[in-house]
């Protein structure tokens, strides 16, 4: 049976998956579309504390997809992108949203990790900030 810890270790995991897609998606979008070596290295800097973080608290055992009463849940938003700078948006708000969910729990657990996930929510406000005006530099061209 499952118990309210290993609900909060789902919740954990989900997030630190969400995280990691999402700074995939942002870096790649750094290297390929606007070939930023700076933001690129930023961003895998990013993942790699992330990821330093997850081997210390590795919570796949806890992981419960197949009863995720939100694997079947969607909206309209999620299903379709226009362009590149909806792709990118969509990405950085998951970023800065799962790790605020992993911040907020790690209080609870860890509160040296609960920092360092708060200053990673802020790097990516800042890497948010350079890249979306370069995204939209790069639309205005064309």
């Amino acid at each position: 049976m499952e118990t309210f810890n290993d609900k909060i270790k789902r919740m954990i995991d989900a997030n630190f998956n969400r995280t990691r897609e999402g700074l995939r998606v942002v870096e790649d979008i750094a290297r390929f579309v606007l070939d930023n070596k700076d933001a690129t290295s930023k961003i895998k800097t990013l993942r790699s504390e992330l990821a330093t973080i997850e081997k210390n608290f590795d919570f796949t055992l806890s992981r419960e997809t197949e009863n995720d009463v939100g694997t079947s849940l969607s909206s309209n938003i999620e299903e379709k992108r226009a362009n590149i700078f909806d792709i990118f948006k969509a990405n950085t708000k998951r970023i800065e949203e799962s790790l605020r969910v992993l911040e907020e729990t790690f209080k609870t657990i860890d509160a040296v990790v609960s920092k360092k996930l708060k200053s990673m929510r802020y790097k990516t406000y800042t890497i948010e900030k350079e890249l979306e005006v370069r995204l939209k530099k790069t639309y205005e061209q064309k």
